[in-house]
């Protein structure tokens, strides 16, 4: 898979994330594969009782920027938690 293949994937739930880790281009879509873990492992405060509902709202638009951004193969960072770096 190329960069592009690869950042769209990595947006498109775990199984998508784990495939496009790898089998697909890591170096070329570190960026990618990055704020969409960084995305997911977020999502999941939004169970949290009252605060959760929005939490899970804003996640969701980050998901969006991000996934339009794999789309169109820029390195557009979601707000608020884009600058947090787990894969390096």
């Amino acid at each position: 898979m190329n960069k592009k293949v690869t950042g769209i994937i990595a947006y498109c739930t775990w199984i998508g994330f784990l495939v496009a880790l790898f089998a697909g281009d890591k170096e070329g879509a570190k960026f990618h594969l990055n704020q969409a873990l960084v995305i997911m492992l977020f999502s999941l405060l939004s169970v949290i009782p009252c605060v959760g509902w929005i939490w899970g709202i804003f996640m969701l638009v980050c998901w969006f920027i991000g996934f339009i951004a794999a789309i169109n193969e820029e390195e557009k960072t979601v707000p608020v938690i884009g600058k947090i770096k787990l894969i390096k």
